[in-house]
């Protein structure tokens, strides 16, 4: 096959300044930290990969089909989701040409430029396979080819993968009816300190949620609780916390649809559960159902230890059509307005004090980070901010949080980095693109003569390894 050779490479001082005082100083400070660990305490990788070191199967199954970051773009442009090879709900697919999907992808790579996902994805072809050309429409099976040869050695199995991209610790997401099957195997394998898991209650603490009922039942067959009561529902979620505790997970994840909070007393907590679990709650009963469960889990992780993640402001599944026919997580999730000194208020009365207690907040709702993120988290001891996220998992929007949030919180009300993803691939790519941002925020800094240098190598390798590391181990250990 003949392929256009024109070369094509990352540039070394990519999304560094342009000022070169700011610029070579950048530099310098990432230097010094590249090569450190990865850190990636919150995504949503799959274990299976992990415990079977299998090969991956090709190209468009590892790079394209996972990626609602990628498919949702060309979806944009009028590329159903069938020709995309994405399963409906019921599992099957259009009978899936693995080759002419990635030719769709690379006749329309153009999409993606100016993204953070083009940031990504020319990292993973240039840093992982080595390639030195651009992928368009001409060359897609020259690529699509060359990498399912790299796929099938063993130098590019998962567990090589891990420690070629130097992750040092790995954590993937599971419903709390998870059986964890996966990380039993890798527990048995005996690198469950590498590869672990996080605690996602939503499935058994949101009545809205499809399936809500049989997921309690479940809990309870799980527990031996009777998950009826609403003491022995307490007691199942505690029995799943350990389990997963077991299973290596020190963090708890909630994606509620707001950050509202409640302290109900015992007898306003049993009739509002009896409400619920006899399907007679109201739209509203229900939100303070789940208001009460962030104030519930707040005190068990102040128990057991378990870091807390809170990341409400998302309409999940925006477009009713492709969530009928394909299901959840398929690009469809849009970023609306959110209020955290409120809605958190009721939790941080009772727990915002307590020195057990670690909780995380994100948000897309970037309106928040001066007015309401950053003055709580310079407060409460017990606050710590999550990095920029999802949408605003990119160049522009990680520089906007550090503008925003530094004066009032701090660098050390913050957690470093995660890449909350599903593209195994990428996780490298994306601790690269918040080194190289962290370092140039930095740089900027020391031009101004607001930090010395001396401290701005110590906070470069602080952001992008020992605050990532110390936030998410276990509270008591």
């Amino acid at each position: 096959m003949n392929v256009n050779h024109t070369p094509y490479t990352l540039h070394p001082d990519r999304l560094f300044s342009s000022d070169s005082k700011e610029r070579d100083i950048s530099r310098q400070l990432y230097n010094s930290v590249k090569a450190l660990p990865i850190i990636s305490p919150h995504g949503h990788t799959d274990p299976k990969w992990f415990a079977s070191d299998a090969p991956f199967k090709n190209a468009t199954e590892l790079l394209i089909i996972p990626d609602h970051y990628v498919f949702r773009m060309l979806y944009s442009q009028g590329i159903n989701l069938d020709q995309l090879g994405i399963a409906r709900l019921d599992g099957s697919t259009e009978n899936v040409d693995y080759l002419a999907v990635w030719k769709i992808f690379a006749s329309h790579y153009y999409l993606f430029h100016g993204t953070p996902s083009r940031i990504w994805m020319d990292y993973v072809f240039c840093e992982v396979f080595g390639f030195d050309v651009e992928l368009n429409a001409d060359n897609a099976e020259y690529f699509y080819d060359t990498i399912n040869q790299a796929l099938a050695t063993p130098a590019f199995r998962p567990r090589a993968l891990l420690k070629r991209f130097n992750i040092e610790l790995l954590a993937t997401t599971e419903g709390a009816t998870n059986d964890l099957a996966h990380h039993q195997q890798i527990k048995s394998l005996g690198f469950n300190d590498q590869v672990i898991t996080t605690f996602r209650p939503d499935d058994v603490v949101d009545p809205q949620i499809k399936g809500f009922e049989k997921n309690i039942q479940r809990l309870s067959e799980l527990t031996g609780e009777d998950t009826h009561s609403w003491d022995g529902y307490l007691n199942a979620l505690r029995n799943r916390r350990e389990f997963f505790r077991a299973h290596g997970a020190t963090a708890t994840d909630h994606g509620h649809a707001t950050a509202r909070t409640a302290d109900l007393s015992k007898a306003e907590c049993n009739a509002l559960f009896a409400k619920i679990m006899s399907q007679a709650a109201t739209v509203q009963e229900q939100e303070l159902f789940r208001a009460q469960m962030l104030t519930e889990m707040a005190g068990m992780s102040i128990d057991d230890g378990m870091v807390m993640q809170l990341h409400p402001g998302v309409h999940r599944n925006h477009n009713t059509s492709i969530f009928n026919t394909y299901g959840a997580d398929k690009g469809c999730d849009i970023p609306v307005s959110s209020e955290y000194v409120n809605n958190l208020k009721p939790l941080l009365s009772k727990y915002g004090n307590e020195k057990n207690l670690r909780l995380i907040l994100f948000t897309l709702d970037e309106d928040t980070y001066t007015r309401e993120l950053a003055p709580l988290a310079g407060h409460y001891p017990s606050l710590k901010l999550g990095p920029a996220w999802w949408f605003n998992d990119s160049p522009e929007g990680m520089l906007r949080f550090r503008h925003q949030v530094t004066e009032t919180a701090g660098f050390y009300n913050t957690v470093g980095f995660n890449d909350d993803t599903r593209a195994f691939l990428s996780i490298p790519a994306r601790h690269d693109v918040a080194r190289r941002i962290d370092c140039r925020f930095l740089a900027q800094l020391v031009c101004q003569h607001r930090i010395s240098e001396s401290a701005a190598f110590e906070l470069a390798h602080d952001l992008s390894y020992r605050l990532a590391k110390n936030a998410y181990q276990n509270c008591l250990t």
